[in-house]
């Protein structure tokens, strides 16, 4: 049998088997993980895309121990989550580093659709910023977030936030609230949530903004990213474009860094 792919988180990998293999197939290599990769414990298949603005994958039990809650480490941090009511990507490590390393001593931070909040507590754990607001829609991905939070220890850096981001946004607004940076490593969706960023943000904000795109056409992001910024009567210079991995043949997670002038 041909080596297949798979994503590793904590405890339980997570393989891509390809259509018209047989069941006893599947188990046989779930069986020959389990006994070569000591820190698996479970084994999972992949059955559906990741899809919606809750992320949610939907995977079946193929073998090792029955559970889809993960333990897992990264960036000195622990995160527990379940797989399929929570969206988690371990291939963001690097991504979730980088960004609290550009984060200065001081700084209020935003991130939006942050999950089981692992950007949040890695910029909490490893920069030496002030305050970090995580905003999330999942209600389960905010439980597993306080659970993070006091996993990490880091609750006194880490607000919680559950919620729809445009509503959160209106009410932070009411509130004159503004933030030194936003991150927003965005789902697959239609809006881009560019008004929501603009409205939270006041000069010297510097926003990492996510997309997804064929690399050939990355241009067209930054297009998006202007046009808002006139929209919405903001100044703004580009100060970074980034492919943040490949997530199909041609196609790119992207960041574009930028700051409001």
């Amino acid at each position: 049998m041909k080596q297949r792919s798979y994503d590793m988180l904590g405890n339980i990998a997570v393989v891509n088997f390809p259509k018209l293999i047989k069941q006893t197939e599947k188990k046989k290599f779930a069986e020959k993980l389990l006994k070569e990769q000591k820190n698996i414990k479970t084994v999972l298949e992949k059955t559906g895309k990741i899809k919606g603005r809750l992320r949610k994958l939907t995977t079946k039990y193929i073998a090792g121990e029955k559970t889809k809650e993960v333990l897992y480490h990264e960036n000195g941090c622990a995160f527990r989550f379940n797989i399929d009511s929570t969206y988690f990507s371990p291939r963001l490590s690097n991504e979730r580093k980088e960004i609290a390393s550009k984060i200065k001593k001081g700084e209020n931070v935003l991130v939006m659709f942050s999950g089981v909040a692992p950007l949040p507590i890695v910029i909490a754990k490893n920069s030496k910023a002030k305050k970090i607001v995580s905003v999330e829609i999942n209600k389960e991905a905010n439980k597993y977030a306080e659970l993070n939070v006091e996993l990490n220890k880091v609750k006194n850096k880490v607000e919680i936030v559950q919620g729809d981001i445009i509503k959160i946004a209106k009410k932070f607004e009411r509130e004159k609230i503004k933030f030194d940076v936003i991150a927003m490593p965005r789902p697959q969706l239609k809006e881009n949530f560019l008004k929501e960023a603009f409205m939270l943000s006041k000069k010297g904000t510097k926003i990492f903004y996510y997309d997804f795109s064929l690399i050939s056409e990355m241009n067209l992001v930054i297009d998006k990213i202007k046009n808002g910024a006139k929209k919405y009567k903001k100044k703004i210079k580009i100060l970074r474009t980034k492919i943040a991995g490949e997530i199909a043949p041609y196609k790119a997670r992207v960041r574009i860094d930028f700051v409001v002038n």
